[in-house]
């Protein structure tokens, strides 16, 4: 029974591959078009920072719930339903006439992506049993998902500059297309327990507090960390996620069963996952001010410098997955969060002075393969042991720490690095700024390294971590756990 629900694997490895792909690129596809959007909209410099702004608070704030709801009612119903949404809020977006309609079209993009983003790996983890197959289906994914994120700066700027800002979203309704025609692949949907339902108390309360986290740090950007407005919102974001693990603690069907994170393998996973996220979200935005302030690049040369990055991505993903075969994640996690933080360190040297070949292709080179090594097995780390009725969950969680992640480390090292800029905007000014965040970049990855080192097991125990406080449903329960330990 259980082999049936993992449908056609190279089928369902390209549908959620292109998903994620779709998600990473729309991440970062508008923003070398903000200047062409704002002319066009008439939006104000403040109103503008919402067409990214909007996309990651959503985002962020219902992933635990799109996971949890794929596990409950279906996770080929919430893929589909997902990328229908993503194409239907792209072509609004991309016909948007007032600026509130385009805000409003990538709020939407994001809730449909925080649909989507958990239910394509969980659908993967399912086709794929733990074992190599799984290390090397997830070197795929990461590889595209790594692609989507680099490719998003170059594709913005090719589109705005010969096509028109509007096919910074139109560009992604044929791909959204190619992805339902590839959804009949995705596995039968493994659902809960007649009597499961889905937590209201809880989603409302996580959707609440992850919304309001997301925003009081995308606020500080404009409003400072000391200001009533900031604290306020993440106060009050503290109390609401407080009030969230309580609710779950106590309840019967909780969005996130606190037994799943319990386990070293995922609490271990997700904890690097958000150190690491801090520092890459914010490199990618230091380097690009970098070239383009203080080397004097134009948008479209500073898209196309991205591209040695993304190579040495793939190719870190490649070494990753020889690696991983057999082994336990952090036999690539430790080396590539360690050469990741030498190549971060090596960014953290920029200088006025510096040039194209020294100050960026050298330290991407060594950056990328260090990060394209981390990027697989952090996500088979957080979903080894689980169980595939909680698989989405746990996708969930992992796309939400790397999104909290990154929001917050960019928001707390802009300020770092405008701290040490200061009031003058000259080079030199600019590159202390810059070269202070990268060096803090190294940092976090090199205390996501030992988090890797200290709390990941270094053996790959294949024992489902299966609830064993919820009900099961008929029939699979048997047959998945029977599975997980043959792997």
């Amino acid at each position: 029974m259980y082999k049936n629900m993992r449908g056609r694997p190279g089928a369902v490895l390209a549908a959620v591959s292109l998903a994620q792909f779709l998600v990473a690129l729309d991440m970062s596809v508008v923003n070398v078009a903000l200047p062409a959007i704002r002319s066009s909209l008439g939006f104000t410099p403040v109103g503008l920072s919402w067409v990214v702004h909007a996309y990651a608070l959503t985002f962020g704030g219902f992933l635990l719930l799109g996971g949890r709801a794929g596990d409950l009612f279906g996770r080929r119903r919430l893929f589909v339903a997902g990328l229908v949404a993503f194409g239907a809020a792209s072509l609004a977006g991309g016909l948007a006439q007032a600026p509130w309609q385009l805000v409003a079209a990538r709020a939407a993009q994001g809730v449909a992506a925080a649909a989507l983003a958990p239910a394509a790996l969980a659908a993967l983890t399912v086709a794929f049993p733990e074992g190599p197959a799984r290390v090397r289906a997830l070197g795929v994914w990461s590889g595209v998902n790594a692609a989507g994120g680099a490719l998003g700066v170059l594709a913005g700027g090719l589109l705005t500059g010969y096509a028109g800002w509007r096919w910074v979203m139109l560009v992604n309704l044929p791909i959204v297309a190619l992805t339902l025609a590839l959804a009949a692949a995705v596995p039968a949907d493994v659902r809960g327990a007649r009597r499961d339902r889905l937590d209201m108390p809880g989603a409302v309360l996580a959707t609440g507090g992850a919304g309001l986290l997301v925003l009081g740090v995308v606020r500080t950007e404009r409003v400072g960390w000391s200001s009533g407005a900031t604290l306020a919102t993440l106060g009050a974001a503290a109390v609401l996620l407080a009030a969230f693990a309580a609710v779950e603690l106590r309840s019967s069907s909780p969005l996130v069963r606190p037994g799943l994170l319990r386990s070293r393998w995922v609490a271990g996973a997700n904890a690097f996952v958000f150190l690491a996220a801090a520092g890459q979200f914010a490199a990618f935005y230091f380097v690009s001010l970098y070239m383009q302030q203080v080397l004097g690049m134009g948008a479209a040369a500073t898209g196309a410098a991205f591209l040695p990055f993304s190579f040495g991505t793939v190719a870190g993903v490649a070494l990753a997955t020889r690696i991983g075969a057999g082994r336990s994640p952090r036999a690539s996690l430790v080396p590539g969060g360690l050469l990741a933080t030498a190549g971060f360190a090596w960014f953290g040297l920029v200088d006025p002075a510096g040039g194209f070949v020294s100050d960026v292709l050298g330290p991407s080179l060594v950056a990328s393969v260090g990060l394209g090594l981390c990027l697989g097995p952090v996500a088979a780390a957080a979903t080894t042991g689980v169980a595939p009725r909680e698989a989405g969950t746990a996708s969930g969680v992992l796309n939400s720490s790397r999104q909290l992640g990154g929001c917050v480390g960019l928001a707390a090292l802009a300020t770092l690095a405008a701290d040490r800029t200061g009031a003058a905007a000259t080079p030199q000014a600019l590159s202390a700024g810059y070269a202070l965040a990268l060096q803090v970049t190294a940092a976090l990855f090199l205390l996501a390294t030992a988090v890797a080192i200290t709390v990941l097991p270094s053996r790959r125990r294949a024992v489902p971590a299966a609830p064993t406080d919820l009900p099961a449903p008929a029939g699979a329960d048997i047959e998945t756990e029977t599975e997980g330990a043959r792997s």
